[in-house]
């Protein structure tokens, strides 16, 4: 029996009206735990959930308490929001996403980035782990993305819309903000770590990819693969919000030399990365308050 809280149809839509609607009943009941404006929303991606500890927390919230909210089910995601402050800088973070391949359509997985702009963010910092088809990438590193290529099948603004919701038809050339990336640049050389620049490859998962795959995606321009972030990407770009998206290469996929890859392999990695994220995120916290 499939659980109420997820959609047997990833391609289902919802009335325009019906969002805006789940949006403002979600972000009141976040309004009602804390009444601060947010100035930075952040998602937490697989096995990065302990920066939260980073965070002043004035609010936790479980998923399941939010009207609307899916329930996280992947591993290494605890599935609440934290409210409170980052170095001082009011931020409202997921810690734990949602995905395509657990069965939400793209819209309700987005549903949070909206309720994030509604209480007041004007920026949006995304992380993720990804698998690395760069041959010059190595486990560990971590990659501002600069573009992506969405081979998710899916879209998160289709079906009705109104100006609520924004642009119809945002112009998706630039969504990741450049004096972002060049911060989050000269945040890791004076740290004493690199941050590469690439093109993050979106697919649906859950399964990881094929030799032949691997090839293909590196041949059409891609640096890292992985199955969430572009989503949220596209809806925060179609609100205006300043977007900063962060890989960590959790594995080195190449095609001749492959080795099977482990979903709890994957979230160590991540963890173990964690540090460089952590330093990126709060030296632009720490520059946003100055």
């Amino acid at each position: 029996m499939t659980p109420p809280h997820i959609s047997t149809d990833r391609d289902s839509i919802v009335p325009a009206e019906s969002l805006v609607h789940q949006v403002e009943e979600a972000a009141s009941l976040i309004r009602q735990r804390w009444s601060v404006a947010p100035r930075m929303g952040i998602i937490l991606g697989t096995g990065l959930g302990n920066f939260a500890r980073e965070i002043d927390a004035e609010a936790v919230i479980p998923y399941g308490e939010i009207p609307h909210f899916p329930r996280s089910t992947a591993i290494g995601h605890a599935g609440q929001l934290v409210c409170g402050r980052l170095r001082g800088l009011p931020v409202v973070t997921m810690e734990g996403r949602f995905h395509i391949y657990e069965g939400y359509p793209a819209w309700q997985i987005t549903l949070p980035v909206r309720a994030m702009h509604a209480l007041g963010a004007e920026m949006l910092v995304v992380s993720n782990a990804a698998g690395g088809v760069n041959p010059y990438f190595r486990t560990g590193d971590v990659m501002a993305i600069e573009d992506h290529i969405n081979l998710m099948g899916a879209n998160p603004l289709i079906g009705p819309t109104n100006d609520a919701l924004g642009d119809r038809f945002p112009d998706m050339s630039c969504p990741y903000d450049l004096d972002l990336i060049e911060q989050a640049q000269s945040i890791a050389r004076r740290e004493d770590f690199v941050c590469h620049q690439g093109v993050y490859v979106a697919l649906t998962g859950p399964n990881y990819e094929t030799r032949a795959e691997y090839r293909f995606l590196r041949k059409i321009g891609g640096d890292v693969i992985g199955m969430s972030t572009v989503p949220e990407v596209i809806v925060a770009h179609q609100l205006r919000l300043r977007v900063l998206a962060l890989s960590t290469v959790t594995n080195v996929c190449l095609p001749d030399a492959l080795g099977e890859t482990d979903g709890v392999e994957v979230v160590a990695a991540a963890t173990q990365a964690e540090r460089k994220l952590r330093a990126i995120v709060l030296g632009i916290a720490e520059q946003l308050i100055n």
